[in-house]
């Protein structure tokens, strides 16, 4: 299977590293410049630093290049996929278009699959989500993943063509709580990065992050998605580790809010807009979600860290 890969970040650029190994993959980047220093280097020292692309890979800056991809991997910021979708929609064809993002569209409240089938109706949307990091990917260290798509025969072909001797992808058709379980646990890392920041301790960052699981049970349960799903790689194990690694960019903005240190604005940080998705969607009111709401307040500046734990602290005891 022919694989095509639009956006060549960090993520996008692993991937291509990691299945060009097993065959051709093209790379497609919006910048002509950074497209033509991979192909003369070999490398993305920009996003990848010290990463060595295959032969078998083709950077390209020509998004028409992508047309004989049997399936294209959408390696880009969710926020930003709804744009790219409508930029190149006559390019994209009927075939698989693979989310490897996570995050909640702020406009629409829609997961990433939700997107694809909206922007490109004749696509089958499926994503692959779960606990990585590029660096890794890109260096051959074992990783699995959840690759998700609500048609059985689809993600089980998809999971044949994109799963490696390094990358294992384990697959189900619960798109919603693979879409969840990525978003969510993003909300939760920069919880758990605060505390760390402020010098809360380790056990308030496990309790963070079981009350955390539980709120993203509570949310999965009422988008009608499995809850085995969130106990799984895409969920559970994505949580895990964004909430212990300095490695996760939301986990670093929360340290930052920690600290009280300025966090590179530049850099993509999904959870914060999925806090503010969430605490701001009509689906979910009346949901009991104390520290998604914490964290979008915490992230516009609304509330205080010391404010919100003595909130948290403060409410009525009940039942776990």
């Amino acid at each position: 299977m022919r694989v095509g890969i639009a956006g060549a970040g960090a993520f996008g650029t692993a991937l291509a590293i990691a299945l060009g190994r097993k065959g051709p993959v093209t790379l497609w980047s919006r910048s002509a410049d950074q497209a033509a220093r991979m192909a003369a280097e070999r490398r993305n020292e920009a996003r990848l630093p010290g990463a060595d692309l295959p032969e078998t890979v083709t950077p390209t800056a020509n998004f028409a290049d992508l047309a004989n991809a049997d399936v294209l991997l959408l390696a880009m910021p969710m926020q930003q996929m709804r744009a790219a979708l409508a930029e190149h929609h006559a390019q994209l064809g009927n075939r698989p278009l693979v989310a490897c993002c996570k995050g909640i569209e702020l406009a629409t409240g829609f997961g990433p699959t939700g997107v694809i089938a909206e922007a490109v109706p004749g696509a089958i949307a499926a994503i692959l989500t779960g606990p990585s990091f590029a660096g890794e990917i890109a260096r051959g260290l074992p990783t699995a993943l959840t690759l998700a798509c609500a048609d059985p025969d689809h993600v089980q072909a998809l999971q044949r063509a994109l799963s490696t001797e390094t990358l294992r992808l384990y697959r189900t058709t619960d798109t919603a709580g693979a879409e969840l379980g990525g978003a969510l646990k993003n909300v939760m890392a920069i919880a758990c990065g605060a505390v760390i920041g402020a010098g809360l301790g380790n056990s308030a960052r496990a309790a963070l992050m079981t009350r955390g699981y539980a709120e993203m049970l509570r949310i999965a349960a009422a988008r009608g998605a499995r809850p085995e799903t969130l106990a799984g790689l895409s969920g559970f194990g994505d949580l895990t580790l964004s909430c212990t690694s300095e490695m996760s960019r939301n986990y670093q903005l929360g340290l930052a809010i920690g600290r009280g240190e300025t966090f590179d604005a530049t850099v993509t940080v999904e959870g914060a807009a999925t806090a503010r998705a969430i605490a701001a969607a009509p689906a979910y009111r009346g949901i009991d979600l104390p520290i998604t709401h914490a964290v979008a307040s915490l992230v516009d500046g609304r509330e205080t860290l010391p404010s919100i734990m003595a909130q948290l602290l403060a409410r009525s005891l009940k039942e776990e």
